[in-house]
């Protein structure tokens, strides 16, 4: 490393047990290594007595030598931590079934840059989107899935998003129920969205089944996958307030909406490393 060299900009998040000078051990850290700390959020969780932090550095040191600076501060606090570049984009894995609103708005934002995703391939269970993959010139996969061929379904899929160096898995509306142990090993790097009624109204319709119950807000929830359906960490949440003159119809093209714009988030604050999880819990940091 040289004075001369110029500045690459380096995003750090990292948690460990709260204690006194945590903070100042890794500013100081950074300082030594010549960094210019642009961004600088932290949490600490009551509930889990966890210490969160996400800080933006700007240094002319290399990855390597900035990763070796911070080893002994990570070591000394028992930091769960990553550094990582920024302006990389995360290479992201889409999966869907039939309904393509969700594909459909993560594949527009990402071509409009609002998205720092790359997206190598689609998947899906069925063929109904695969002009839509062809549209956006991304591979589309066709891995159909039945009860007897759920696991090499399943094994096909990791085997992709290995050749592909996948990061991020994205549930954009696939409607198949992942194994525990694929969801085991998807932890933390899989998102998915569902409707908010759970567990009022379950199975087929449930718009349908929300509008003949009269409801008043309609949402969607998008969460890390885990064995538990439908009930990992939370990343994003949005509502919206419906009226009696809406249509059945109406809720589902609203709730269409919504889940896009949830599932966006969640994705775009993931790629953006601004999630961390606290047990069952996430601390998002703006």
């Amino acid at each position: 490393m040289t004075d001369a060299a110029a500045p690459t900009a380096y995003t750090l998040t990292l948690s460990c047990p709260d204690r006194p000078g945590i903070v100042h051990a890794v500013a100081g850290a950074l300082v030594q290594a010549g960094g210019n700390i642009t961004e600088s959020q932290q949490y600490e969780s009551p509930q889990s007595g966890r210490f969160f932090m996400r800080v933006a550095v700007a240094t002319g040191q290399s990855y390597t030598e900035l990763h070796e600076r911070l080893q002994p501060v990570a070591q000394e606090f028992g930091m769960t931590w990553k550094l990582r570049r920024e302006g990389v984009k995360m290479r992201t894995l889409l999966m869907a079934s039939k309904s393509g609103h969700c594909l459909n708005h993560l594949l527009f934002l990402q071509r409009s840059g609002t998205l720092p995703i790359e997206i190598p391939a689609i998947v899906s269970n069925h063929t109904d989107l695969a002009d839509l993959a062809s549209f956006y010139g991304i591979l589309f996969h066709h891995i159909p899935v039945t009860p007897d061929t759920k696991p090499q379904a399943e094994q096909a899929l990791l085997d992709l998003a290995a050749e592909h160096d996948v990061e991020l898995v994205v549930l954009a509306r696939y409607m198949q129920v992942l194994s525990n142990e694929l969801c085991t090993e998807l932890a933390g790097k899989a998102i998915n969205i569902h409707h908010s009624f759970l567990p009022s109204f379950k199975g087929a319709k449930p718009y349908h089944q929300a509008h003949a119950r009269g409801v008043k807000l309609i949402g969607a929830t998008a969460h890390y996958v885990t064995a538990d359906l439908d009930e990992g960490p939370i990343i994003d949440q949005e509502v919206i307030p419906v009226r009696h003159s809406h249509t059945a119809e109406q809720f589902v093209a609203l709730g269409r909406d919504v889940e896009a714009r949830a599932l966006a988030r969640a994705v775009q604050w993931h790629a953006e490393h601004r999630v961390l999880l606290d047990g069952n819990r996430t601390v998002v940091f703006d």
